[in-house]
């Protein structure tokens, strides 16, 4: 475990406290819908499906009063079209039926929903309800590897041991600042640790 976890994030969060989620979205059921289709499809490739899509469509109702057949018209250019059509079309179904159309605010409800993985449901928590998960996708889990923050291969005790060791006062915005962290400057094939802010406290620096 790296010892300057603190002095990590103090810098971190310096430079990338104010970096927002990339998907756009005019609500919480349509941020949700979001995020399940970035799955294996970049933010980019999601606006673009979205920026018709959410104008028109910005409940569960919609959704289901459009059907999965035109839903997939929408969505054509997103990876895994088919299967998310199916799931986002049964979450809202269960959106409706179980929870009055509203998105619920505890992990448990949220990982039952078709479509809906650990990521997605810790950064639902926390984007949307303010609380202090973290989800761990590849540049999370990329980063908190190389910096020393966890030496695990396993999605699921990396997401443990951030919790467990990122400093409370930084907790909330961990994964917006490891992200942005992993995609500017500690990149998967090209890292820039040369000019890296945290060089000195990196167990990975070249």
């Amino acid at each position: 475990m790296n010892k300057n976890i603190y002095n990590i994030f103090y810098i971190l969060n310096h430079i990338f406290n104010n970096t927002k989620i990339r998907l756009n979205y005019t609500n919480q059921f349509q941020l949700l819908i979001a995020v399940i289709l970035s799955a294996k499809t970049n933010d980019e490739i999601v606006n673009q499906a979205t920026s018709k899509f959410f104008n028109y469509h910005k409940s569960p109702e919609s959704i289901i009063n459009l059907g999965e057949e035109k839903l997939k018209i929408y969505i054509k250019n997103v990876g895994l079209y088919n299967i998310k059509s199916k799931n986002i079309i049964k979450l809202c179904q269960i959106l409706i039926t179980n929870f009055n159309s509203n998105i619920p605010n505890n992990f448990n409800d949220l990982i039952k929903l078709p479509g809906v993985g650990r990521k997605t449901a810790n950064l639902i928590l926390n984007e949307v309800f303010g609380y202090s998960t973290i989800a761990v996708d590849s540049h999370v889990f990329r980063v908190s590897r190389r910096i020393g923050i966890s030496d695990s291969d396993k999605l699921i005790e990396v997401e443990k041991d951030l919790i467990n060791n990122v400093p409370k006062q930084f907790l909330k915005n961990a994964h917006n600042v490891l992200l942005n962290f992993g995609r500017n400057i500690c990149k998967a094939k090209t890292p820039q640790c040369i000019s890296c802010p945290i060089k000195k406290f990196c167990k990975h620096k070249l």
